[in-house]
């Protein structure tokens, strides 16, 4: 029966050989946004293109380009700044989760925004969204967020999918953990980027979910904070837990429709403030420990030197 379902999950985002040509084959802006803006709500296609997402040389399963916003700080010479890696639409069915991170790049030009580093990716599962019927699972069947190698993978992650899910297709975690092109490139990203923080856009739960060294957001705009679970494999339990680099889940409240602009905007702003006082101070204090213990170690080795 299990595999019967997972079958029927896969069947439905199975696409037409002529199609996956025409993902295969490198593609424009303007080709990208055409395929994309249809499925994301309140997003025109001039709003898409005024993105300017670059291909970052990593593709779906079925060969879409993983696409992203890069945009330097603007800060003072000598100044480290926060370094944001901002993801969306994990999950292929949540369409407002990659919606309103087209929505925040029209207002990451502030004076505010500018004084972070941004690695911006509003379609993290192109193949789940552009799915005949968005998936929440990639084109070959796995929940993206349930891939992540958390300690004990490949003994906890498939055995909460059987015991706590029921072998949910929606919510395979893979064969091994990194097995998809998707979380592998999230993996790798990590590894080269270094983020401070990671803000990664669900929907419909409707609260603020929180992992990692760092004071919890109480709240972006009416979105609460409220502890959803810590899951095998998922990109929280990963970076917060284990990476040890603080991972905010925004829900939205809804998969299909967006917030009013007004609320898009005040969950922007509140996240803004969160990252300068909470990342943004800790770095700073953690600059200014690591200057301070240079000078006492440079004080004691020229006293050291001076009394040989």
């Amino acid at each position: 029966m299990q595999s019967l379902l997972r079958t029927a999950v896969l069947a439905a985002i199975m696409i037409s050989a002529e199609a996956q040509a025409e993902v295969a084959r490198p593609m424009s802006q303007d080709e990208w946004c055409k395929r994309l803006t249809p499925r994301l709500p309140g997003i025109s296609m001039a709003m898409c293109e005024k993105a300017a997402l670059v291909p970052t040389g990593a593709s779906s399963y079925m060969g879409f380009p993983i696409l992203a916003k890069r945009i330097p700080a603007r800060t003072t010479a000598g100044a480290k700044p926060v370094r944001v890696l901002l993801l969306g639409c994990i999950h292929g069915d949540e369409l407002t989760a990659s919606a309103i991170v087209f929505q925040w790049l029209q207002w990451i030009n502030s004076a505010q925004a500018q004084k972070f580093q941004w690695n911006v990716v509003p379609v993290l599962n192109p193949d789940g969204l552009l799915a005949p019927r968005p998936t929440r699972v990639n084109a070959n069947g796995v929940d993206l967020n349930r891939n992540f190698p958390t300690p004990g993978w490949q003994q906890d992650a498939p055995a909460y999918w059987a015991k706590k899910t029921g072998k949910d297709p929606r919510r395979f975690p893979g064969e091994a953990p990194l097995s998809e092109p998707e979380s592998k490139w999230v993996n790798d990203e990590i590894a080269r980027f270094k983020p401070d923080v990671i803000i990664s856009v669900h929907a419909p739960f409707g609260v603020l979910d929180f992992d990692g060294p760092a004071q919890p957001p109480r709240n972006f705009g009416r979105l609460m904070f409220n502890r959803v679970g810590i899951y095998p494999g998922s990109l929280g339990n990963y970076g917060g837990m284990h990476k040890k680099v603080p991972v905010v889940t925004i829900e939205l409240p809804n998969a299909l429709d967006m917030p009013p602009v007004a609320e898009s905007r005040r969950i922007w702003q509140d996240m803004l403030n969160w990252i300068e006082k909470n990342v943004a101070q800790e770095n700073d204090r953690q600059a200014a420990l690591q200057r301070t213990s240079a000078k006492v170690e440079k004080s004691a080795s020229t006293a050291a030197t001076a009394t040989r």
